[in-house]
């Protein structure tokens, strides 16, 4: 394969995030230089369904005039200014209010950050600030799920529960706590209904914080539906089982909401979809339509108040980024709000979120399919080798990534995961038309893996 110059130039030079090393330097990367709608293009002109909204994130799509003109707007009025020593630039303010008015349950306070690893790294430090302030200096530990996906700084990734994210990191740090995972198509025993799974992990969990010691234990974070660990819906009455005992034991609750907030799941949070009740949220992603980097912690007011009265006696809360509520970020923020409302996204998610999980739901039953789930429109389909056994396939055959391949050469762009699970998360604007797009190219990205399997 010959590379192109820009190719070429990218391997010697730029470090991959979440990518084969060695693989690129010989294969190069697909270099993307133009965005349409839901569509994206390449240097050689050949145009892909972007079926993970970039990483799960371009709302909005990859043409939206009004962000542009919004960032170009603020970047001639005020292209930068901080929040340190008592000062905002003016459109934090604005957006803090257009966000407490979006919060799924009450929240007096926002904290801005840039990416959801640094918002989740920030909810970390918080929960160790409001323990010492309330004279717990040993209610340190955060509970954390096999599967979970919270981010890549040091503390994120160490409560990630993904191993490929701690192996030569000399990660999870210390007083991270893994719990289990609701991924019934993997975890569940034979024939355990939805409910029992939920109560064994429900049971689990305050088995965990008991043996742990409640003292000790000081929070736990969950994704709503979980992303990058595979698109993980919940079992009925998991959430409702979980909250309390967090609650019995003094637990808080943060709700990693940077992939479901927003819209996602058809409601405007997953909050609001399994009536959660957290003491932190963190969001990031869709807030921006990942136009600008940006990201928020929202803060109940208990945790606010004596977080406040602890600075009070310091001096100073030492805590916040340089770009903490970057003018430029807070623009395209409102204008991405102002649009979610006006187009009623929310509303267009939870209207054609069904064509997508009706389309997928066609593939249960496939020989190469163990299991199909999602919500709105996220959804994942996991291979397997055996699916009335729920057997796998051999990692080192790389099933799910040639499926994700040949997606790519029939012009769709799709994620696979580790345990060859394939996600779909497409930018909330699709039409129905380019959701039957999205399946017509799977079909037949599937159809080949079919044949390529069959033939080894």
């Amino acid at each position: 394969m010959t590379l192109t110059a820009a190719a070429l130039a990218d391997t010697k030079h730029h470090l991959h995030p979440y990518t084969q090393l060695r693989q690129l330097e010989q294969e190069g990367p697909l270099v993307i230089v133009r965005g349409d709608g839901v569509h994206v293009v390449d240097e050689h002109g050949q145009r892909y369904l972007e079926g993970m909204a970039g990483l799960w994130c371009a709302s909005l799509g990859f043409s939206e005039r009004r962000l542009v003109e919004a960032a170009t707007r603020q970047m001639q009025t005020l292209p930068y200014y901080h929040s340190f020593s008592g000062k905002v630039p003016g459109p934090v303010t604005e957006l803090v209010q257009a966000l407490v008015r979006w919060a799924p349950v009450p929240m007096t306070r926002v904290l801005f950050a840039n990416s959801g690893s640094e918002s989740n790294d920030t909810a970390v430090k918080l929960v160790r600030y409001y323990n010492n302030a309330r004279g717990r200096p040993h209610k340190k530990k955060i509970l954390a799920r096999v599967k979970g996906y919270h981010g890549v700084t040091v503390a994120a990734a160490s409560l990630s529960g993904i191993p490929t994210m701690h192996k030569h990191f000399d990660l999870p740090m210390e007083g991270v706590v893994r719990v289990g995972c609701p991924h019934a198509y993997q975890f569940a025993h034979d024939g355990e209904s939805p409910e029992a799974f939920a109560a064994r992990l429900a049971q689990e969990l305050e088995d965990t914080i008991v043996r742990e010691g409640p003292e000790t234990v000081a929070a736990f974070i969950a994704e709503p539906v979980q992303g990058a660990g595979g698109v993980i819906v919940p079992p009925p009455g998991y959430f409702d089982l979980i909250q309390p005992i967090l609650k019995k034991h003094d637990v808080l609750f943060i709700a990693d909401e940077v992939i479901t907030g927003f819209g996602r799941l058809g409601q405007a949070f997953g909050t609001q979809v399994y009536q959660l009740q957290p003491d932190f949220i963190t969001v990031a992603k869709m807030m921006t339509s990942a136009y600008v980097p940006m990201s928020a912690l929202y803060v109940a007011d208990h945790v606010y108040q004596t977080i406040a009265d602890a600075s009070a006696e310091i001096g100073v809360f030492g805590h916040g980024y340089t770009y903490s509520g970057h003018p430029l970020a807070c623009a395209v923020a409102l204008e991405t709000l102002r649009i979610y409302e006006s187009d009623r996204i929310v509303e267009h998610v939870a209207r054609v979120g069904p064509r997508l999980q009706a389309g997928l739901a066609r593939y249960r039953g496939h020989p190469l399919i163990g299991d199909v789930r999602g919500l709105g429109l996220i959804g994942a389909v996991e291979l397997a080798a055996d699916p009335a056994r729920r057997k796998p396939f051999e990692a080192t055959r790389g099933v799910g990534a040639y499926l994700v391949r040949r997606a790519q050469a029939h012009g769709l762009i799709l994620r696979g995961m580790a345990g060859d699970i394939v996600a779909f998360s497409p930018p909330l604007v699709i039409s129905e038309g380019e959701i039957d797009e999205l399946l017509e190219k799977f079909d037949r990205a599937l159809a080949d893996t079919e044949a390529w399997v069959a033939s080894r």
